[in-house]
């Protein structure tokens, strides 16, 4: 049973910072969704719902969001203005995760300051080049914060997402079904002509792979023949130019040579698989050429290589674990590594 020794909400976030040093055991209170599930003491409890971290402003002078840590999940998804800023990678990714009554519990800056494996939140938000306001440390980039411990005593304020004018982005995941983690997910990003990707769910943390390891040309998909629906109701695949496929093969072998590792829900050897195709896809999408999305028994008999063929026949007879969906043991598990959620 969780059990708190005091319940503190300061008025500032500089009371709150000095309430948390106070004791390494004390704990900021998000939405309470992870938290709750654990069986511990914690000494002091602090409630950030006094501070005013619950706004959601566009910054002109900076050009960007700013995003209080208290906003919840379901404001920030419904907020017009800031999905069709960030097209739309946001709501694509949290519109899945279990229902409404969560996400009107679960905050933006518990689901960040978490920096969970199984998050869709940190994989939609990396390419978009956010970043995020402490209370100690200032401002910090999200993809430095998502892989610094040095960050463990503070507190995170506000999220600040970029509002380019010239952003093309996709989020893609695959999960075993609707409302459970996901399997693995991926978003993709191009401002300016650089392109920057992220896979999360692998099922550690996701990794950002910046536009050098990727390779692709600023004009990638210039000239190309978008997908389309054939009258048969079938999907015609997107024609790239010989040099953007070439360069989009590259990529891939990027985000296969990553690191993934095995769950309940995946084998390491069916992530890498997925993280091909969820990446082209991704890719694709966020360049306008709508990536299809065949049925599955054709596209994993196309797929090139023994691994790969293996992987798909492994994704059809199971995805590698047990059937589970969002169950007890299953927020049971993600509760293990949570803290302040």
């Amino acid at each position: 049973m969780l059990q708190f020794g005091k319940f503190e909400r300061p008025a500032t976030v500089e009371e709150a910072l000095a309430l948390l040093q106070k004791n390494k055991a004390n704990r900021i209170l998000g939405g309470g969704v992870w938290l709750r599930l654990q069986d511990r003491r914690i000494p002091c409890v602090i409630d950030l719902s006094a501070c005013g971290l619950d706004r959601i402003e566009l910054d002109d002078d900076r050009g960007a969001w700013r995003i209080g840590a208290m906003v919840t999940l379901h404001q920030l998804e419904c907020h017009e203005d800031f999905n069709a800023s960030t097209c739309g990678v946001f709501e694509a990714a949290v519109c899945d995760i279990v229902g409404v009554q969560m996400r009107n519990l679960a905050t933006v800056g518990g689901s960040l300051y978490g920096r969970f494996g199984f998050s869709d939140i940190l994989t939609a938000l990396l390419p978009l080049g956010c970043e995020v306001e402490l209370a100690g440390a200032g401002t910090v980039p999200l993809a430095e914060f998502a892989t610094a411990k040095a960050y463990e005593r503070d507190i995170l304020t506000h999220l600040v997402v970029p509002a380019h004018a010239d952003l093309t982005a996709a989020f893609i995941c695959v999960r075993r079904q609707s409302t459970d983690f996901s399997v693995l997910n991926v978003a993709a990003a191009r401002v300016g002509g650089a392109w920057s990707v992220a896979v999360g769910a692998r099922p550690a943390r996701a990794v950002l792979v910046g536009s050098d390891a990727l390779g692709l040309p600023a004009t990638f998909g210039a000239g190309a023949t978008p997908a389309r629906v054939a009258e048969d109701g079938s999907v015609v695949p997107a024609i790239l130019s010989d040099e953007d496929a070439a360069a989009l093969e590259g990529a891939l072998d990027a985000f296969a040579a990553l690191t993934f590792g095995d769950n309940m829900r995946a084998s390491k050897r069916y992530r890498r698989h997925l993280a091909r195709e969820l990446g082209r896809r991704a890719i694709l999408e966020a360049s306008g050429l709508a990536a299809p999305i065949a049925p599955a028994e054709p596209a994993f008999r196309a797929a090139a290589g023994e691994d790969h063929a293996s992987a798909a026949a492994e994704a059809r007879d199971g995805l590698g674990g047990s059937t589970l969906g969002f169950s007890a043991n299953a927020a049971l598990d993600a509760a293990k590594e949570a803290d302040a959620c």
